[in-house]
């Protein structure tokens, strides 16, 4: 089980991400996420917190199990993956992400969608870094990202893969509010809960006036596509950078 599920406040349902030790995105995780943010909306929760573990939101892709797929398990990988994003951006409730830690590349990711994000203080590290293991940014990834931070921090951020400090990302407005790393989910959940006490069909209109663009982004995924993305993770070039960065890893964990 990779999800744990619980109702810390009225009407509030907190998902925690379960999978020691970096809530590393495998296809299980993915599939159970989106499984808990269904099941959520269909038990008439009006509001969903994602959270992750202290210290750590979600270190992103799993990519030592991943780079053990073939090419059509790693396709099903790239539509669980987008249909999540999707399904984040499509939520007829609001859904916050809890930061509670580290938050690069893939854990990023899933935040950007999210109507909101609280980040823990202290020493972590947020951003987007995928062009420093060999993945180019897709698009629909990149156009989220510039529209929190702007085009001009956005391709500064996105072309180096720099990963920022909490505070940093609250200047630029990656994420919303930075407290102490005790009290980020609690904060997460207090802001829910205020959405929850709003009349809900005044907030799910204008939340669908605010949140149009974001959804446009999944009108077309042509660009993303499976098949797309996979000419890229099998390049030789990507291969490389990630095998490298297993065996750093590795290197870390000894």
């Amino acid at each position: 089980m990779n999800i744990e599920r619980s109702e810390p406040s009225r009407g509030v349902c907190q998902l925690t991400l379960a999978r020691p030790p970096a809530n590393a995105l495998s296809p299980e995780l993915l599939g159970e996420l989106g499984a808990a943010l269904d099941d959520a909306v269909e038990e008439e929760a009006r509001a969903i917190v994602v959270a992750g573990r202290p210290g750590m939101f979600s270190a992103g892709l799993d990519v030592p199990h991943l780079l053990e797929l073939d090419r059509d398990a790693m396709a099903t990988f790239w539509q669980t993956f987008f249909d999540l994003l999707a399904q984040l951006a499509r939520s007829p409730i609001p859904v916050g992400a809890a930061i509670t830690g580290h938050c690069p590349a893939g854990g990023m990711v899933l935040s950007l969608y999210t109507d909101f994000r609280i980040a823990a203080a202290g020493d972590f590290k947020l951003g987007l870094n995928e062009v420093q293991v060999g993945l180019p940014m897709p698009p629909i990834i990149f156009h989220a990202f510039r529209r929190l931070i702007g085009p001009r921090a956005a391709e500064q951020l996105g072309v180096t893969g720099e990963l920022v400090s909490p505070e940093r990302a609250l200047a630029l407005g990656l994420v919303d509010e930075v407290v102490s790393a005790d009290a980020v989910v609690e904060r997460a959940v207090e802001r829910a809960a205020r959405l929850v006490a709003m009349p809900p069909r005044a907030l799910a209109d204008t939340r669908r006036l605010a949140r149009a663009d974001l959804i446009e982004l999944f009108d077309n995924l042509a660009a993303e596509s499976p098949d797309a993305i996979n000419a890229v993770w099998f390049s030789e070039e990507t291969r490389t950078a990630m095998r490298a960065l297993v065996a750093r890893l590795a290197e870390k964990r000894q």
